[in-house]
């Protein structure tokens, strides 16, 4: 059967000037404009497509991909708000309502935000930033070591909050960060820990994966080289502008200069750190 809000596969069953209709099974036949219809198509042909609703809450189909799906969680532009809600821009001609029911908060056009795809109980596709109530507490179908896609949405005192799969949420521990890391990212993670209340510890790294001094001192290096052998920063910065700059915490910063130090590799200057090697 044919899902709105899901890529199908349907059959062409006839074409006309305007387009060609697609066999939906149970939805009867759908459209599929003639600006979104490949060249050289023919009856019986199987075409991958994309069904949503029209503004006359017609289901339609498009060969157009949006940026994500029903039952995914995204990171979505306000395009204009209207008595009805929001409508997020999506990569599709039609935007995507947040209905205000569904706004955690009030959104403004140009704003960027986090929310939940979803289809209501009538079918329709539509959006919430209340992402809360679609994450998934039951954790028995994870384990150790798992990889795993994550989605980062949210940035904390302890690290960042990611979407596991679609469908759970962990934590990465912002000392177990190497790199940057930013709202709406969706990486590749492994599941760390899963705790007995269910809470779930991720790494961006393979188990295993060496959160250790020698790795930490390399990024500073690599970052020093690409900057004339420089850097505008020292341990006595914050951790917010140590992160800005070079993506990592504060305690993995002052480990690795400390130890480049020791092995002068480095100069700690008043304003910042100078690579005494030769620069390439």
């Amino acid at each position: 059967m044919a899902i709105p809000g899901k890529y199908n596969k349907l059959k062409i069953t006839k074409i006309l000037d305007f387009g060609v209709y697609l066999d939906g099974g149970e939805l009867g036949e759908i459209l599929l404009p003639m600006k979104w219809v490949p060249e050289s198509s023919t009856p019986h042909d199987e075409l991958m497509v994309f069904l949503y609703f029209d503004s006359s809450d017609r289901i339609i189909a498009t060969t157009q991909k949006p940026y994500a799906i029903a039952e995914e969680f995204a990171y979505l532009t306000v395009k204009a708000v209207n008595q009805v809600g929001a409508f997020l821009d999506w990569g599709l001609d039609k935007d995507l309502l947040l209905p205000y029911r569904e706004q955690k908060y009030k959104v403004e056009a140009g704003q960027q935000v986090i929310v939940y795809i979803y289809t209501d109980d009538k079918g329709r596709i539509a959006a919430s930033t209340n992402i809360e109530k679609f994450i998934d507490k039951q954790t028995s179908e994870l384990e150790t070591g798992q990889e795993v896609d994550l989605f980062i949405y949210a940035a904390t005192e302890l690290g960042f909050k990611a979407i596991v799969n679609n469908r759970w949420e962990g934590v990465i521990f912002a000392n177990q960060v190497f790199q940057t890391l930013k709202k709406g990212q969706r990486i590749q993670g492994y599941i760390k820990n899963i705790r007995e209340d269910g809470k779930i510890d991720l790494s961006i790294y393979k188990m295993g994966y060496p959160e250790k001094i020698k790795d930490i001192y390399e990024i500073v290096l690599t970052e020093l080289r690409k900057n004339n052998g420089y850097l505008s920063i020292t341990d006595k910065h914050s951790p917010e502008e140590i992160y800005r700059i070079i993506g990592m915490s504060k305690k993995n910063f002052k480990q690795a200069i400390g130890r480049l130090f020791k092995e002068r590799r480095i100069m700690i200057e008043e304003s910042g750190i100078r690579l005494i090697e030769d620069i390439d």
